[in-house]
């Protein structure tokens, strides 16, 4: 196993802290990709790994090779960095990421796609319902992990049962 040397636990002025990283799609808020690290760690550290893992396919798709990456990554201000900048335009993933203070802003933002953001929020704000998460029962980062991942699958099946789908 990969199992971190920390466990993504780490010290930060609240006490020992998980963060977890996770790309949904901006539909329904599935999750399709989550990443763990320590409370104290960066958010920009963290965008390489998590796209990743991300394997999409269009709907429609018609032989070929599929598209493997999103068309449009929004995060807030604490993924505003050029080198992450940098690596989403390689990839042509356009990024929708606010400026932070010390930058200069960017006129061509697109507020309106930022505003779906929140389909992320409301997806991490429904994992943190589940007690297991929530808490962090389990010790090691693998097994949090896992937790993470059957939470994202169970909420996926949910969608997919419910009869108001669109």
């Amino acid at each position: 196993m990969n199992e971190p040397e920390d466990h993504a636990l780490g010290r930060s002025r609240g006490g020992y802290g998980t963060k977890l990283h996770l790309i949904v799609e901006s539909r329904h808020g599935i999750g399709l990709s989550a990443v763990l690290s320590a409370g104290q760690r960066h958010e920009s550290k963290f965008v390489e790994p998590l796209l990743r893992a991300v394997r999409l396919v269009r709907p429609g798709h018609q032989g070929g090779r599929p598209r493997i990456k999103p068309r449009r990554l929004a995060g807030d201000k604490g993924y505003s960095y050029r080198t992450i900048r940098r690596y989403l335009r390689r990839r042509g993933i356009r990024a929708v990421i606010p400026t932070r203070k010390d930058q200069k802003p960017n006129p061509k933002f697109d507020r309106e796609t930022y505003r779906r953001r929140n389909i992320i929020e409301r997806a991490i704000g429904w994992l943190k319902e589940n007690r297991r998460l929530a808490t962090r029962f389990e010790k090691l980062a693998t097994n949090f992990l896992a937790m993470v991942n059957l939470a994202l699958i169970q909420r996926c099946l949910r969608l997919l049962d419910s009869p108001d789908r669109a």
